[in-house]
């Protein structure tokens, strides 16, 4: 299989082609109902957490990751699909109002006290920087201002001592992903 990926320079790492490679087979099987018996079942949220090892002269990250974005798009759509025709669009909508509401309750919270903090000997996500974004994700939710799914993947927060514990916020930004999938 020929990849559409370009290669960073050979001194540089990028992401390991043969894991992508195979990733990307496994994706087109289990997209186009050809899967195998022992192909792990494939969705949007298992798109969005998979991870590749590093290698010298890999697959540009940049072009890998706007690629899996994309692959999670179509995936997520073809789930609200199918969810629609066994359960009706309403149900699929009804779930999304549903994690939109646990998402805004915990943005509702006071500035600093959003999430769990870490130790303070240990570097967690800035609460400052993850309270303003918070505050983008409340209007949002609330107002409907704009925010993309690009942003909301994208999002980068520095680190300090004692700061937000990092797994949480990121739990939160991808309930957030879902959501917008879902009402797309």
């Amino acid at each position: 299989m020929d990849s559409t990926f370009p290669r960073v320079r050979k001194p540089k790492l990028g992401y390991n082609t043969t894991q992508v490679d195979g990733f990307l087979q496994l994706a087109r099987r289990a997209y186009d109902g050809t899967a195998s018996a022992d192909d792990a079942p494939l969705t949007s949220d298992r798109i969005r957490l998979t991870a590749f090892a590093m290698q010298k002269g890999g697959y540009s990250t940049t072009h890998v990751d706007q690629a899996l974005e994309r692959l999670e798009d179509a995936f997520a759509a073809q789930e609200r699909q199918v969810a629609a025709r066994l359960h009706g669009g309403e149900a699929w909508l009804r779930e999304a109002r549903t994690t939109a509401q646990v998402v805004s309750n915990r943005l509702a919270r006071p500035e600093g006290h959003r999430f769990d903090r870490v130790s303070p000997l240990v570097r967690g996500y800035s609460t400052r920087d993850v309270d303003r974004f918070a505050d983008k994700l409340t209007r949002y939710f609330r107002d409907g201002w704009p925010i993309s799914i690009e942003d909301v993947r994208t999002v980068v927060f520095k680190t300090q001592r004692g700061g937000y514990r990092e797994a949480q916020v990121d739990l939160l930004l991808d309930a957030v992903v879902d959501v917008m999938l879902a009402v797309r």
